[in-house]
């Protein structure tokens, strides 16, 4: 019988291959908490940039999370249905909308940041305390090396 989680040999000696798997099953462990309370990455996305770096116009937090805004407008609907956040229009530009995150969010936020790392944990149990700082550190490397590279 055929074992559909045992990869080829071949495959596990490159480190992207790695990545990319084990990044699929964070992610899907992320996106399954999230679904079971209607939300998606991009809705605990931009609460996140809305508590890290405050009051967004609509496109730039599109761009700054690189969503389609058409995506982040139906995003946007759903958060301010649910008052976690604010959406105020430009007196100057009535197409501009700011979007502000309200204390019900920062509150939501909480809970989702607590819902990701315990699925952080579950994916990270195979490492001591010790191996998950180091991953961090070198994923974090990683991750400012690729944001050189695309420009």
């Amino acid at each position: 019988m055929v074992d559909p989680a045992q990869a080829p040999p071949s495959l596990l000696e490159l480190t992207a291959y790695l990545l990319s798997r084990t990044g699929k099953d964070a992610r899907t462990r992320v996106a399954d908490r999230l679904a079971a309370d209607g939300l998606r990455l991009h809705h605990h996305a931009a609460l996140a940039a809305l508590a890290d770096f405050g009051p967004h116009t609509q496109r730039e937090l599109a761009a700054r999370l690189r969503l389609d805004p058409s995506d982040l407008a139906k995003a946007a609907d759903l958060l301010d249905a649910a008052g976690w956040i604010d959406r105020t229009r430009d007196p100057a530009d009535r197409r501009r909308l700011t979007l502000t995150l309200t204390p019900a969010g920062r509150t939501r936020l909480a809970e989702l940041q607590a819902g990701a790392r315990a699925a952080q944990d579950e994916l990270l149990a195979p490492l001591d305390p010790a191996e998950r700082t180091t991953l961090h550190v070198l994923l974090l490397r990683l991750h400012a090396g690729a944001a050189e590279q695309q420009g």
